[in-house]
């Protein structure tokens, strides 16, 4: 992440209102989907890295289809579930975090937390270290 846009960009985009004294914030899903895509687009897309994990999208970036991966990534490919680089997990602390996979792990049902967390995890919306 190089940019972070600032929380008054984002506040504008919020209604607020008040429920019964506590604070609520809603919006509309077009303005919901323009606060993500702006922080999205923060990210650093490991390019070379996300074709090769896409190989659909290379093909269509290799064909003039799409000008890069990252831009991509930032329309479509955050949206479908895909990472824009490796994410390296804490294997302890995931397994930890995580009973069920560690005990497929102890069984052999897959290989490791971060096969886990590449394959399935990710798009579960586990964490792969603490924050």
């Amino acid at each position: 992440m190089r940019y972070l846009p600032p929380f008054d960009a984002v506040r504008n985009q919020i209604v607020t209102s008040s429920v019964r004294g506590k604070l609520h914030a809603s919006m509309s899903y077009d303005a919901f989907l323009k606060i993500i895509k702006m922080y999205v687009a923060t990210l650093d897309v490991d390019e070379c890295w996300y074709l090769r994990q896409n190989m659909d999208i290379a093909k269509v970036v290799a064909e003039g289809g799409l000008p890069s991966g990252r831009r991509h990534f930032i329309d479509d490919g955050y949206f479908e579930g895909r990472l824009p680089f490796p994410i390296k997990v804490d294997e302890q602390w995931y397994l930890a975090q995580n009973p069920d996979v560690a005990e497929d792990v102890r069984k052999g049902v897959i290989a490791s937390g971060q096969a886990h967390f590449d394959a399935f995890g990710y798009c579960e919306g586990r964490l792969p270290f603490p924050l």
